[in-house]
């Protein structure tokens, strides 16, 4: 099993090192574009290997898209981070060049490998990935409603002052501050929704802090989060490289489910061996369909800004 993973940056590093410590992974790969960058975060890794008990190899490479090749899985975290005050949308113009020609590189060196696309406008460029390269719509995915929903039950842990371990909950649509929806309704605390302890006004408040959970810490660290995006992609690439079957809230390109067609948003998903092996039917209360809606609309608009 071959796991590339495109740009060195935090979350790039981030989601090698949780690959590299489940020790699922033969080698991993990371590749950019600054010189000895890549280089030196997989030297770095290495010497961890002893330490932490992994034999998974780590790789770097300037550009050299030709050590990706037969990659199993790609994850692209390539481009520009959000900086304070930035929405993911204004990202757009930069990233959508970078993750064009990223996708277009690997395939030509792995052309029957799984994409996760984690750069933002995370939405549009899985979309931007669908329409550039000649892969099946199950082998193109977006890494979103995974880190969204982790952020959820953190929220509702807290509110709940309950360990994480006894919640759950799933987030779905646009990975964007106004497009997540949180599905309060199904989220439970050991099976028992957590309506049953907690008041529509305080789960309005967990929705809303869970929405702005990304700028949140934004602001906080003045970029991007890394540990979270880092282990939620891990989790992803597990699912697929060991063929979990686990049920992760992914972006993938619909054909009428959910009512919606020709974008990318986030709905959740069997992952295993093939990628997207099933999309899942989750029954939604009239208010959660209606800011789906809402949200399928603003990521149709983020589309509309891409030179096709």
């Amino acid at each position: 099993m071959k796991v590339t993973v495109v740009g060195a940056g935090a979350v790039g590093a981030s989601c090698a090192e949780y690959i590299a410590i489940k020790n699922f992974a033969s080698e991993v790969v990371i590749l950019d574009i600054k010189e000895g960058y890549a280089e030196g975060k997989a030297m770095d890794l290495m010497q961890c290997a002893s330490l932490n008990g992994f034999d998974t190899k780590i790789t770097g490479s300037t550009s050299d898209y030709s050590k990706t090749a037969n990659s199993d899985i790609c994850v692209i975290t390539s481009g520009i981070p959000r900086k304070p005050g930035m929405t993911r949308e204004e990202l757009i113009g930069i990233n959508a060049g970078i993750v064009k020609s990223v996708s277009t590189s690997l395939v030509e060196h792995s052309p029957n490998t799984i994409i996760i696309v984690v750069s933002n406008p995370m939405d549009t460029m899985t979309y931007l990935v669908h329409k550039t390269i000649d892969l099946p719509k199950n082998r193109i995915i977006g890494m979103g409603g995974a880190l969204d929903s982790a952020r959820f039950k953190y929220r509702l842990a807290e509110a709940l002052e309950a360990p994480i371990s006894d919640v759950d909950g799933m987030v779905i649509g646009g990975h964007s501050d106004k497009g997540m929806v949180p599905l309060t309704s199904h989220a439970t605390r050991n099976s028992i929704k957590v309506s049953e302890f907690l008041s529509e006004d305080r789960l309005n408040q967990v929705a809303a802090d869970t929405k702005v959970g990304g700028a949140t810490l934004t602001k906080l660290l003045g970029t991007s989060a890394w540990y979270a995006p880092g282990a939620a992609v891990s989790g992803l690439v597990q699912a697929i490289a060991c063929d979990q079957k686990k049920i992760f809230p992914c972006s993938t390109l619909l054909d009428g489910e959910y009512g919606l067609s020709d974008l990318c948003i986030g709905v959740p998903v069997i992952l295993g061996r093939n990628g997207i092996e099933q999309i899942v039917d989750v029954p939604l209360s009239d208010a959660e369909k209606a800011h789906m809606a809402e949200s399928a609309e603003g990521v149709k608009k983020t589309n509309g800004l891409l030179e096709l």
